[in-house]
């Protein structure tokens, strides 16, 4: 098992920062990408980065430019800093874990999720 936990939400201005923080630990075998998704009330939950093994990272388009996702996959954590908030940011951010174990068997964990609030 892998447990996923996140930090770093909360409540803060349109046009504030707020850095998130995740760290997987447990049964680690190998770590393929870690990410961020996020839902806001009666919305389906999006993706809003990525960071892979490798290095790529993808964005969704309402936060380019805005959000910046650090992967340190080999350390077994991300992060995203998320600048210029706006208040349609405002959501439960949930931390993914694309993970495949020594049997090849790939599976997500998904942590409990963290809540951010953009007042206006």
């Amino acid at each position: 098992q892998v447990q996923v936990v996140e930090s770093g939400g909360g409540l803060v201005q349109t046009g504030g920062s707020l850095r998130l923080s995740c760290v997987a630990s447990g049964s680690i075998f190998y770590i393929g990408a870690m990410g961020w998704y996020r839902q806001a009330p009666g919305k389906q939950r999006e993706l809003v980065a990525q960071s892979t093994r490798g290095g790529i990272t993808n964005y969704a388009d309402s936060v380019k430019g805005r959000f910046i996702i650090s992967g340190d996959i080999p350390g077994n954590a991300v992060y995203l800093q998320m600048n210029s908030l706006k208040p349609e940011d405002t959501a439960d951010y949930y931390c993914v874990v694309d993970h495949r174990d020594g049997l090849g068997y790939e599976y997500s964990y998904w942590g409990q999720g963290t809540q951010v609030t953009v007042s206006s």
